[in-house]
Order: C-alpha cells, then sequence, then structure tokens
C-alpha cells in the first residue's frame, strides 16, 4: 500500500507570501470572518519532545495579529494524556509565544467527559502522571489507582523481585470491587500494570478473591491513545500507548481465548474525538464574535496512522451525514450548545496535511519529485479500526506545519 500523491500542494504550489498585513478586525481576512479552523497534532508537528520545531513559530506569528491573537479557531488535538489540559496548554504557550487556553488543548482523554453513564462507578485508571486528578476531572466519581491496588493486594505484583513482599500479609478487607477499567496512556511499570489489569478482568473487579471462572463479557473498558509510535527526540518513533494495549489484548487472548472487547476506544483516530474537536472549534468561534459558520476544519498531523487516518475518517463522516441529510430532505438546524446535539452538518470537509517533521518522514525534497515521496507501510492502526488504504493517504503532504497553514490560506484565500 502506498501513500497517494506526496505532494498535492506544497512550497512549489505556493505563492509567495510574506507575514500577513493587519487585518480589518481581529480575525478576518479583507473583512471576512473565518470559515475555517485547524487541528494541530503537537508531538512531531510543533514539538518533538522538549523541543520546539523551528517552522511552528513562523506559522502562528502567520495565525496571530499584531496583539499576539489568532485570528482563526484553532484546537491543539493530541493524543497524549498522562497530563493536565491547563499544564498542557501552559507548554504550548511558552513554546508558541502566544497564550493558549486549556479549552483550546484536547488530550487523548478529554470526550470521556462525554461518556457520564460510566462516572459514578467505581474504575481502576491506569497511566503514569496525574491519573486520578484527570479521571476526577471528567467526571469520574470513585477512582482507583493502579498503585493503590498494589499496595491492597501486594501479592499481584510479583515480577520485580525486589518489591514482594517479605512476609506473607493480612488479607485485605473494604476494597471496593472495581467496575471498569480507564487506560488513559502508557504507564510505567507496563508488566505491574499488565497483570493489575488482568488480575481486575479476571477476577470481575475482585482480585483478592478467587475466580470462579472466566467472566465473559468482561468488565467494561475504555482506552485512550491508540498511537503505536510516537516522535520525540531520537531518530526513530517511540513506543506509544497503541503498543501497550496490543501486549494487554494478547495477552488477555492467550489467557482466556477470547478477544479484548473496548467499550470505547478515545483519542485519534476515533470519530468522536473530532466531533469533540469541531464543537471546541464553533464554541471558540462563537466566544471571538466571528459569525460565518465554521464549514472546513484543516486538521495537521504527522502520523498516517492516527492524524491522517482520524481526519479521513471524519471528512467522510460529514459526507456520508450530508448525504443522508440531503436524501431524507432535512433542512440545517441552528448550532445547540450540547456538542451531542449541536447541528455538525455545518461542517463540510476535514481535510488531512502531513508533515515530514514526525513519524512520517521522507528525504526527497516533496516540491520537486512528489512520486518518489511514496512509501509502502504496514499498517500500525489499532485492531479495532478497519484497514482502508484510502483513509492513510493524506490530502496533502507538506514539508512543516509553517507550509501546511500557507496552504490552508491558499485554499482559503486568507491574506
Amino acid at each position: 500500500m502506498a501513500l497517494r500523491g506526496c505532494l498535492r500542494a506544497g512550497r512549489g504550489a505556493l505563492r509567495a507570501a510574506g507575514p500577513p498585513g493587519p487585518p480589518a478586525r481581529r480575525g478576518c481576512a479583507g473583512g471576512r470572518p473565518p470559515a475555517f479552523g485547524f487541528l494541530f497534532d503537537i508531538d512531531g508537528v510543533l514539538v518533538r519532545g522538549s523541543q520546539v520545531v523551528p517552522a511552528a513559530r513562523e506559522a502562528f506569528r502567520r495565525l496571530s495579529d499584531a496583539g499576539g491573537r489568532l485570528r482563526v479557531p484553532v484546537v491543539f488535538l493530541t493524543n497524549a494524556g498522562n497530563c493536565l489540559r491547563a499544564a498542557k496548554a501552559r507548554e504550548l504557550s511558552q513554546a508558541l509565544g502566544l497564550q493558549v487556553s486549556p479549552e483550546q488543548v484536547i488530550l487523548s482523554h478529554s470526550p470521556l467527559r462525554l461518556f457520564s453513564q460510566f462516572h459514578p462507578k467505581c474504575v481502576l485508571v491506569a497511566g503514569q502522571g496525574p491519573v486520578e486528578e484527570n479521571a476526577r476531572n471528567l467526571g469520574f466519581k470513585h477512582v482507583v489507582t493502579i498503585e493503590a491496588l498494589r499496595k491492597a493486594y501486594p501479592l499481584l505484583d510479583m515480577v520485580d523481585q525486589s518489591r514482594r513482599p517479605k512476609e506473607l500479609p493480612p488479607p485485605t478487607t473494604g476494597f471496593p470491587t472495581i467496575e471498569g477499567v480507564v487506560l488513559f496512556g502508557e504507564p510505567v511499570r507496563w508488566e505491574t500494570s499488565l497483570q493489575l489489569i488482568i488480575d481486575v478482568l479476571l477476577s470481575n473487579g475482585n482480585p483478592g478473591a478467587e475466580p470462579e471462572g472466566i467472566p465473559y463479557p468482561h468488565l467494561p473498558v475504555l482506552a485512550c491513545n491508540m498511537d503505536l509510535l510516537w516522535m520525540a527526540e531520537a531518530k526513530m518513533p517511540r513506543f506509544g500507548h497503541g503498543t501497550f494495549l496490543l501486549c494487554l489484548e494478547n495477552i488477555y487472548k492467550k489467557v482466556t481465548g477470547r478477544e479484548l472487547k473496548y467499550e470505547a476506544l478515545i483519542g485519534k483516530p476515533s470519530t468522536v474525538t473530532y466531533r469533540y474537536a469541531e464543537y471546541l472549534i464553533k464554541e471558540q468561534a462563537e466566544k471571538h464574535g466571528w459569525k460565518a459558520p465554521i464549514r472546513r476544519l484543516y486538521a495537521i498531523g504527522d502520523n498516517p496512522m492516527s492524524d491522517v487516518y482520524g481526519a479521513n475518517l471524519y471528512n467522510n463522516y460529514l459526507k456520508s451525514a450530508q448525504q443522508n441529510q440531503v436524501e431524507a430532505g432535512v433542512k440545517r438546524i441552528p448550532q445547540a450548545a450540547n456538542p451531542q446535539t449541536e447541528d455538525r452538518l455545518a461542517v463540510e470537509s476535514c481535510e488531512s496535511i502531513l508533515v515530514c517533521t514526525g513519524v512520517y518522514r521522507h528525504n526527497a525534497d516533496v516540491s520537486r519529485k512528489p512520486e518518489e515521496c511514496n512509501m509502502e507501510t504496514v499498517f500500525h492502526g489499532h485492531r479495532d479500526f478497519c484497514f482502508d488504504p484510502s483513509l492513510v493517504e493524506a490530502s496533502y503532504i507538506v514539508q512543516d506545519v509553517n507550509e501546511a497553514v500557507l496552504l490552508a490560506f491558499e485554499k482559503e484565500n486568507w491574506s
């Protein structure tokens, strides 16, 4: 399978563009409010590890007015999840040289606030960083961490011999029954998390009890971030949470003979994540007083298997929904405030723009020989997402995020 059309628009296809001139009014080009918005991936697009991608600051100078305020709605859509939304906003503010609010940031787990049916349940949360605080901020009322479970049942974690109890501990009493599992991101000690999650699933939430049989269907599992790989400072991509999920799925199947099932898979490339991003884009436009409805989204990323796949999948969703609406003869309804009920059909397209500063790399000059930029690849997407070669074919491939912004401006006739 090859990625089609390595460059449909790039440096050679763009007119020379200097810094944007002063807008007629904030957020407008030639008096026009923006009818488009940007969804920016972070790792491999704006930063690599702790290092800012040089083109990122130039891109956001173009996107900002003289006062450093954005002229178009922007959402930062990342599969990272081992941090707080506010902390990620502060990191971006420092990296890009402008004020980024937490409301502009979507972490892999952000859409879980919509899954209110699970919020009252006692859930085991796995990952690293402030996982308990993240869970409570999302609405979960009863949270148990991997570390709390390990301390309650110290005989479960036996791989690291230095952490094994020296004496037989007394029986644990009063520990709550776990009713679900939420996987926020890759943990630090994979062997501990893998063992304890499997124990919870096999014991139906009571890992200290002797199981009478293997319960199936098992407890609900909600997973965030399916990225197999991600790009940091190293020359090669690093393991992501998708790799951890792959381990968990295979261990569960080897032990039980059955497939591990997910109640929800959140983060790119899931459609629910892009629907939530669209809602925040519209909310941002309304807050800034930009009256024109948002018609087009430009999703800029470095990973064909999450950024491109997700944007294309959502674009297909939009096209299908539009067609269904036409066939039903239903007129467009006004935008509502609730992301679950608002009119999403105001957005007509979500175009994918792939940059070459992260997971996807090539050696050729993309503006010269696009036919040489095709690459054979294997499917790195999650097990539960079908392999459709067209979904990993970017609408456009450019060198970096600055060229991606220029391309969108070109298409929108934006100064």
